[in-house]
């Protein structure tokens, strides 16, 4: 019986890690209830795991974008739901995979609906975030350490500098595989109680070094962030010349919790966390939300960017169940204030049932994880479908709104497997 079962995934078992896969399963008796199980081991060594009961048709075949899951991991039809739904055993794990050269690989399997459980089927889907010829290339350059991803062929080809709040390959990676050169670099390379300030003079750098590499045909960058980089990339939208294009995802409307400093003076003073409005969940992780100050209060007014400042163009994305922060107050705010400067150079996105952590698409959802600048495990928000649902229509809406604002000569080349 085993051998006649197929678990096939399409259109290959290799493909990009935003790209999603269409998993069939044929061979089964009719009617035949069976479970399908997922796995994947992170950079860190923690094992995943997400699983979903069938019922095949009467021909013994089971197709996850038509069926439903019966229970498990999810239920209903979710054609993608075993990625986004692996789960570590340990509560509070983020899934890490920041490196590039790398694939994500998940294992497949599909076993009997009984206690032994038997594997009747096994496929392995590698998820690439290198497209075929992308060159990855570290950088230590000055101030600069990060990496830049080049695209194949001729070009020229626009420019974005990726703002992690740390360091992470993933999303510059999977950028620079749809046509963009891409530099990323973490804001922070330690614990915020550790570094005493931050210098947007760093940063300038990573915009000018990308203005004159050869493989950039566009005159101004763009930048990409979320949460911590956010504020960063308003700052270098509003002091920097040659920001023409900003992907804002869940940031704050003021410079959190670090002064910054341009040119040898500090221009913004930091937004902080009042630790007692931390609040216990039970789940073992906090509830940070309603500890961060608020930026409009008159004694937090230095923290403000002066986004209005800034000349070039904006995709704010905010979520309505993010609990780091109110992100969506905050890009309600910013909007406010470039509206009431006559300004119309932005575009607003709004998530409402959403969390904090939006990243490119059929990653696993992680509702609750250490917080790196805070070193506290907390609870990001989201219900998971509609989370993940609202990463894939991002994903789509930032390269072309990079397209849209980046001029460039020369062609423009997909990166293809």
């Amino acid at each position: 019986m085993a051998s006649q079962v197929r678990l096939r995934l399409l259109p290959s078992t290799r493909c990009l890690f935003d790209e999603p896969i269409q998993v069939k399963v044929a061979g089964l008796r009719s009617k035949q209830m069976v479970t399908l199980r997922a796995r994947s081991t992170d950079e860190r060594g923690v094992e995943f795991r997400s699983s979903a009961t069938y019922r095949a048709n009467g021909n013994g075949e089971i197709d996850l974008s038509r069926d439903p899951s019966l229970s498990g991991s999810f239920v209903g039809v979710q054609p993608v739901g075993l990625l986004w739904s692996l789960r570590a055993e340990a509560l509070h794990k983020y899934f890490f995979k920041n490196q590039s050269l790398n694939p994500h690989v998940v294992k497949f399997s599909v076993h009997e609906e009984d206690d032994e459980g038997r594997m009747l089927a096994e496929e392995t889907n590698e998820r690439l975030l290198l497209g075929d010829g992308v060159s990855r290339v570290p950088v230590k350059e000055g101030n600069i350490r990060g990496v830049l991803f080049i695209p194949p062929g001729e070009g020229l080809f626009p420019a974005v500098l990726d703002l992690g709040t740390f360091l992470s390959e993933k999303r510059a990676a999977l950028l620079a595989n749809k046509g963009f050169v891409v530099l990323t670099v973490g804001v922070l390379s330690d614990r915020t109680d550790r570094i005493k300030e931050l210098h947007l003079d760093h940063f300038k750098e990573a915009v000018e070094f990308l203005q004159q590499h050869p493989k950039v045909g566009s005159k101004g960058v763009g930048t990409i962030s979320r949460s911590k980089g956010g504020d960063i990339a308003l700052a270098l939208a509003a002091f920097v010349p040659g920001v023409e294009a900003t992907v804002w995802i869940n940031g704050c409307s003021a410079n959190v919790g670090i002064p910054l400093f341009y040119n040898g003076r500090q221009i913004l003073s930091p937004l902080m966390v009042d630790f007692s409005k931390v609040v216990q969940t039970g789940s073992g992780a906090k509830l940070i939300k309603y500890a961060v100050e608020d930026p409009l209060h008159e004694k937090n007014k230095g923290s403000l960017v002066p986004i209005e400042r800034a000349d070039g163009h904006f995709l704010f994305a905010a979520s309505g169940d993010d609990l780091n922060w109110d992100s969506k107050a905050y890009m309600d705010d910013i909007v406010e204030r470039l509206k009431r400067h006559g300004k119309e150079n932005f575009e607003s996105i709004y998530y409402p049932d959403a969390g904090h952590l939006l990243e490119p698409p059929y990653g696993p959802y992680c509702s609750s994880a250490l917080h790196g600048m805070l070193n506290l495990k907390v609870v990001w928000g989201g219900e998971p479908v509609a989370h993940t649902a609202a990463e894939v229509d991002l994903w789509k809406k930032i390269p072309e709104f990079f397209r849209s604002h980046l001029s460039c000569d020369g062609a423009q080349k997909k990166a293809k497997l």
